[in-house]
């Protein structure tokens, strides 16, 4: 008999937040934990256009990457039941939280702004971040979206001292609370 029961989930689950928030690594893990694929959306929009997301924003613009998002979105969370991790803008647009809405369930990965602060600021590959003042940039960045996450279904609070494992668990257990993951009998 298994160390741990067996799940199912019943809709696709939309990871959303800030950038740092632990999307990518918090997906992976529970889409292994649930036996269900993991996609991410940046990562299937780079496929697509066979160009790193800074590239398409340096050549197209962020509309034309936000219109990109919006359609690998839509075939992510229409297609089987998965974990989905989407870039930190994507929950922004109206269309793309009905999207979310109509076939799956948006889970908000709240973490604080200095947490965030320290998982991106050594890194370059932020197109967003490419300011002057980066910091302040995602200050403003967290303020403004803030109030649009707090639209998602689910809300998880990021506890920055928790290990990927816990923060699974705890995702798990949120989940299964809203009735989005089921225990299978055994």
């Amino acid at each position: 008999m298994p160390d741990t029961p067996d799940f199912a989930l019943t809709k696709t689950v939309v990871l959303v937040g800030m950038m740092g928030s632990g999307k990518t690594a918090i997906g992976r893990s529970l889409a292994a934990r649930l036996d269900v694929p993991f996609q991410d959306s940046d990562t299937a929009i780079e496929e697509a256009a066979a160009l790193t997301i800074a590239e398409i924003f340096s050549r197209d613009g962020e509309p034309f990457f936000r219109r990109r998002e919006t359609e690998v979105l839509r075939r992510l969370v229409t297609g089987p039941v998965s974990i989905v991790s989407t870039g930190g803008g994507a929950f922004m647009t109206a269309e793309n939280r009905g999207i979310i809405a109509a076939d799956g369930i948006a889970l908000w990965l709240d973490a604080t702004l200095e947490t965030l602060w320290e998982r991106v600021r050594h890194k370059d590959t932020r197109p967003l971040l490419r300011t002057p003042d980066p910091k302040k940039t995602l200050t403003d960045l967290y303020h403004d979206r803030r109030p649009v996450y707090a639209k998602a279904g689910i809300r998880l609070a990021i506890d920055p001292d928790a290990s990927i494992e816990q923060t699974t668990e705890t995702a798990l257990g949120v989940l299964t609370e809203a009735r989005i993951v089921q225990e299978r009998a055994l």
